[in-house]
């Protein structure tokens, strides 16, 4: 007799490791009080990327120092997706995390992946999972390590490229590119540097209007994300310091700017120092979400795109909301 395993999914309980911090009640309409953050896995050395792939009801994530992707459902936990993730050769010396880093949907079976080992941008195919090199370098030179992506709807992906991947960062030997920029990629493949004065670029998003790109800095000197109105044709119009963490960098809060999700109403799930800040659109901060170590990303998920997963150093876990993520709501 086969055994039912839906029964199993509903009565599935996962440990309990985080709490949401109250700093406004206006959180309340966001998250629940006491609702708990569920670890789904764990042993990984450093999680990023988590993206929610609905018509296969499961979430891919990037282990990018161990250069594999998993895949973790209800019904089968997590599950190795593929290795290698990122860069395929047998001497990863030079390479401080080999692997794939920020995945984001694209168009029909494919996601986009910002590929740290093999320093380029591609597309990934879920059926064959057949990878396809989207932009590997600017004006004639290899990208650093390509961190994190974003999609707008006329399908230019903005992204990051600090140096991350390369072991000796900054001062790694196969570094080509003098700056760590921020980048677009257009349909057409026309890679244009947007940004190169910030010193760790990190997580990128685009308000819900997508006349605001915000950047996350990982640099403990100056932990900010900057936001940067756009034009018409997707340039820069100007620039401001969207919020500044450095104040609160510090042992006993783990974590710089990293990885952020964004909700309907455009606020901000930002990781950082202690954890996730929840942000609101003018930048208020209404509270937080930690886990007791550092928090790289996180992403929206499930069927009706309540559900917050996260990306917490050596694990995965994931909390319900009340708000809805921008990607399910159009």
């Amino acid at each position: 007799m086969v055994p039912d395993l839906s029964i199993f999914e509903e009565t599935m309980v996962y440990r309990n490791v985080g709490r949401v911090e109250q700093h406004s009640p206006l959180l309340d309409s966001m998250i629940e009080r006491d609702t708990p953050v569920e670890e789904l896995a764990d042993g990984f050395l450093w999680t990023e990327g988590p993206v929610w792939i609905a018509e296969r009801n499961c979430l891919l994530f990037s282990d990018v120092p161990a250069n594999r992707m998993y895949r973790w459902s209800d019904r089968e936990g997590a599950t190795l997706y593929l290795a290698p993730s990122g860069y395929e050769g047998a001497d990863t010396s030079l390479f401080r995390e080999p692997g794939s880093n920020g995945l984001i949907r694209g168009p029909g079976a494919a996601i986009f992946v910002a590929d740290h080992g093999n320093r380029a941008i591609a597309s990934l195919d879920l059926e064959t999972r057949t990878k396809t090199f989207l932009a590997t370098g600017y004006d004639g030179k290899k990208f650093n390590s390509p961190n994190d992506l974003v999609r707008a709807s006329n399908g230019s992906i903005y992204f990051t490229d600090p140096p991350y991947g390369l072991e000796g960062l900054n001062a790694s030997p196969i570094k080509e590119l003098p700056f760590n920029g921020v980048f677009r990629l257009d349909p057409d493949g026309t890679v244009t540097l947007l940004e190169r004065a910030l010193s760790y670029p990190n997580g990128i998003l685009l308000s819900p209007d997508e006349r605001t790109l915000y950047v996350a800095n990982s640099d403990p000197a100056r932990a900010i994300i900057m936001a940067y109105t756009l034009d018409g044709s997707g340039g820069l119009a100007g620039r401001r310091i969207f919020k500044d963490f450095t104040p609160f960098v510090s042992d006993q809060k783990p974590g710089l700017p990293d990885g952020m999700a964004i909700d309907a109403q455009g606020n901000l799930f930002a990781t950082g120092p202690g954890g996730i800040s929840v942000l609101t659109p003018d930048g208020t901060l209404l509270g937080m979400i930690s886990t007791g170590t550092a928090i790289a990303n996180c992403a929206f998920g499930d069927e009706d795109g309540r559900t917050l997963y996260i990306a917490a150093q050596h694990r995965i876990a994931r909390l319900r909301t009340r708000t809805v993520g921008l990607e399910f709501s159009k």
